[in-house]
């Protein structure tokens, strides 16, 4: 299918609720995407929030993971994933990855005139409930080479302690599937023992990987260290977007559930069953997809 483009900057709009015929409406959907599977962390959120909406999702699992390459070059490169959403017809599009959001967020939102709801580290949340005044952040290296999150500690890192920890290797781990075996409670620990002992009380997930490793993370840290997951806050910005559409979308009576990747179609649908359990699998349609170059 062909991307979705045109000349002027806002190279593509949201489209109408009308079909392709131009008398029959379509159901609307929402897009999601992430390098790989760990924006279905915020996809279950959506899915639990919205359960009658289509959700698209997009894994760029050929690309993946995004953490270690450009900032330029992740930002073409999610401009290319965002293009494919954009020609499914959706009317909302959820950047799942904070290392995308960090890259590319600004960027997305100055070239597409629809609602994008994007990740970025639950620093405001973790400030003010910390009593210790220290609080760390885990992600991918690019996250924090990225300007929001020196805008996101300008704002809110005032009168607390902010240990900023780079985690790579971590989504590579969740993407083979390995959640609590040797390799990944080695990084985690290489990354994560210090942090109690430091004082630190709060602990940011600055990467929608990371929820899937919350057991082993909390058992590296233990009990006096409180871990943040922003993605149900995301779902529910991604909610409220939704229900202030100017025109409101149709849903359907029986919600698809599409997924695409540029990996093997195989190799997703079997994640799909080890991260959101059999009955999302079963529903699920997943397809291989290839991006224009």
């Amino acid at each position: 299918m062909p991307p979705c483009c045109a000349s002027s900057r806002r190279s593509c709009r949201r489209r109408s609720s009308r079909g392709a015929t131009g008398t029959e409406p379509s159901v609307a959907s929402i897009g999601i995407f992430d390098s790989g599977v760990g924006g279905l962390s915020v996809w279950r959120e959506i899915a639990f929030l919205l359960p009658d909406v289509d959700l698209i999702y997009f894994a760029d699992q050929g690309y993946c993971p995004y953490g270690p390459r450009t900032l330029p070059d992740i930002r073409q490169r999610v401009e290319k994933v965002a293009r494919f959403l954009l020609a499914q017809e959706i009317e909302l599009l959820v950047v799942a990855c904070n290392t995308a959001s960090a890259a590319a967020l600004s960027h997305l939102r100055g070239l597409f005139d629809l609602p994008i709801v994007g990740m970025e580290p639950a620093l405001k949340p973790a400030v003010e409930k910390t009593n210790s005044g220290k609080v760390a952040v885990m992600a991918t290296p690019a996250t924090f080479q990225g300007e929001p999150f020196g805008r996101l500690m300008a704002r809110f890192a005032h009168g607390v302690q902010v240990f900023v920890q780079p985690c790579p290797g971590l989504v590579e781990q969740v993407e083979q599937g390995d959640l609590d075996g040797p390799v990944t409670q080695r990084l985690l620990h290489r990354y994560l023992d210090g942090l109690p002992a430091q004082g630190v009380d709060e602990l940011v997930l600055g990467c929608t990987h990371y929820p899937f490793l919350r057991p082993a993370i909390e058992a590296v840290v233990g009990a006096g260290v409180q871990v943040i997951d922003p993605a149900p806050a995301v779902a529910r910005q991604a909610r409220r977007l939704w229900e202030r559409l100017e025109t409101k979308p149709l849903t359907s009576s029986v919600p698809q559930r599409r997924f695409y990747t540029t990996g093997p179609a195989e190799r997703l649908r079997q994640q799909l069953w080890q991260l959101l359990g059999p009955k999302a699998a079963h529903q699920a349609n997943v397809q291989t997809a290839s991006l224009h170059e």
